[in-house]
Parts: structure tokens; C-alpha cells; sequence
């Protein structure tokens, strides 16, 4: 993500599980991108306990979720629905990727700081909210949401 051009100063801060450590210098957070591999438990279960320590209003289109390991299924330890009904719970986009492939990781970086852009407010018209909207129209509805 750091390699994308980005008009304004872009940081990204990676932490393993939350809640963050409370510092009075920790800039502000525009967007919120839970990693889950799916080929590790661990990995769902530490999202999972993170999601609790998240102010509600994130979820209005400030985070997402990266699913990884979906190239090799057969490898993966967390069924591909388990990872969409979570994300469908929470309302929030989600995104499945391969990072091992340079093209992949290429592509996800620049819709990653697309978003960002969009959640700091730094594209005029379009707001998180508006994001999120056009995201979930995508989506295919399941048909309890019928």
C-alpha cells in the first residue's frame, strides 16, 4: 500500500489484535482492514475476540475484511461462508485475495488505499457511507434479506 501513489500522507499500522496500546501521539484511524488466513483458526478466532474493541461506527464504512489463502482450498482451516457470514454480520465489505501473487497483492493495495482515500474524506462526493452503499449493492442478497 505504501508503494500506491496517495496525494495525501498515508501510515499504516499493523497490530495483531486489538485494542490498540494507548498512546496520546496515535494518529487517526480512517479505515480499519481485518486480516483473516484462511488457512488458520487462529487467525478467525483473534478477529473475531478484535471485532468486540471496535466503536460501532466503523462498521458505517470504515472497515473491511481480507480474506487470504483462498487459492489453495484445499489447504484452507476456515470455510470460505464462515468468513462471508462475518463480514455479512457486521455489514462490511469483503475481500478475498492471494497475497503470495505480486499481481494480486498489486491490485488489493490499490483498492485498499482507494478506500482509505474515500473514508478520510479525500474524494470529493463520495463519503464512507456512499462507499459502502455501492459495495453492498454488489453484493448478491441472500434471501432472508429479501
Amino acid at each position: 500500500m505504501l508503494k500506491e501513489d496517495c496525494a495525501s500522507e498515508l501510515r499504516v499500522h499493523l497490530a495483531r489484535s486489538l485494542p490498540l496500546p494507548s498512546s496520546v501521539d496515535r494518529p487517526r484511524i480512517d479505515l480499519i482492514v481485518f486480516v483473516v488466513n484462511l488457512h488458520s483458526k487462529y487467525s478467525l478466532r483473534n478477529v473475531e475476540e478484535s471485532l468486540h474493541h471496535v466503536d460501532a461506527t466503523f462498521f458505517l464504512g470504515k472497515a473491511a475484511f481480507l480474506a487470504t489463502g483462498a487459492g489453495r482450498e484445499s489447504h484452507c482451516s476456515v470455510h470460505r461462508n464462515t468468513i462471508v457470514k462475518l463480514a455479512h454480520t457486521y455489514r462490511s465489505p469483503l475481500f478475498f485475495c492471494d497475497l503470495e501473487i505480486e499481481g494480486f497483492r498489486a491490485t488489493m493495495a490499490q483498492r485498499l488505499v482507494r478506500m482509505l482515500q474515500i473514508c478520510a474524506g479525500h474524494v470529493p462526493g463520495v463519503s464512507a457511507l456512499n462507499l459502502l452503499s455501492l459495495l453492498r449493492s454488489s453484493e448478491t442478497l441472500a434471501p432472508e434479506d429479501l
